[in-house]
């Protein structure tokens, strides 16, 4: 149990720095908005740069709290699983919705700052907690589209098939609980309020 993003994001950072034996150029990025607040603290335990990578959770038609996939800048659709991928005639509708989203965050969040450029370095993606992997699956890809040579996904809860899932397409996830009896990020917090778009934009500056 974690007190809040803050307690978590330091807990991680120790672990992160533990894990990453070399000085390669290294960028954290944290997944908007909940990630933010503990990637703050994996970023000052490396002493590496912060930005974001704004990454959206496409919700079930039927029920939006249930991701069952999520998209990246580019706005191409990560599932789940390939049959949340079919059979939904309002997926369109909630993609075109989740990007435009997308698209608002980033420029809240960049303010005029130019698109990050991840040519050359290692990526380490900061997630409050993965659920089904679809977001952190999604942000691994945009990842490498930018350009990075290493992809490191950190975060301090898991889903126990949704570890296994991302540490399938990243270079290394590390984790620090996976419980079998995982059915939501915010049961691990003690503190899981919603961070807001000014706590990010405060973060960030």
């Amino acid at each position: 149990m974690f007190a809040d993003r803050a307690d978590a994001g330091r807990r991680l950072g120790v672990a992160v720095r533990e894990q990453l034996s070399d000085d390669a150029p290294t960028i954290v990025l944290g997944l908007p908005r909940g990630g933010v607040p503990v990637a703050v603290h994996v970023a000052a335990a490396l002493g590496a740069d912060l930005d974001v990578l704004v990454v959206r959770k496409l919700g079930h038609p039927g029920n939006p709290e249930v991701a069952i996939g999520a998209i990246g800048p580019d706005g191409t659709p990560v599932f789940a699983s390939a049959a949340e991928g079919t059979g939904h005639p309002d997926l369109e509708g909630i993609r075109a919705r989740e990007f435009a989203e997308l698209r608002r965050r980033e420029q809240l969040y960049r303010a005029g700052r130019a698109p990050i450029d991840l040519t050359g370095v290692r990526a380490v993606l900061v997630d409050d907690g993965i659920a089904t992997g679809s977001t952190a699956i999604a942000a691994v890809r945009a990842a490498r589209l930018l350009g990075a040579r290493e992809v490191i996904v950190a975060t301090p809860v898991s889903a126990p098939d949704a570890h296994r899932a991302v540490a399938a397409v990243a270079d290394a996830l590390i984790v620090l609980v996976s419980p079998p009896d995982f059915w939501a990020v915010g049961q691990w917090y003690r503190d899981f309020r919603q961070t807001s778009d000014d706590e990010v934009v405060a973060a960030l500056a």
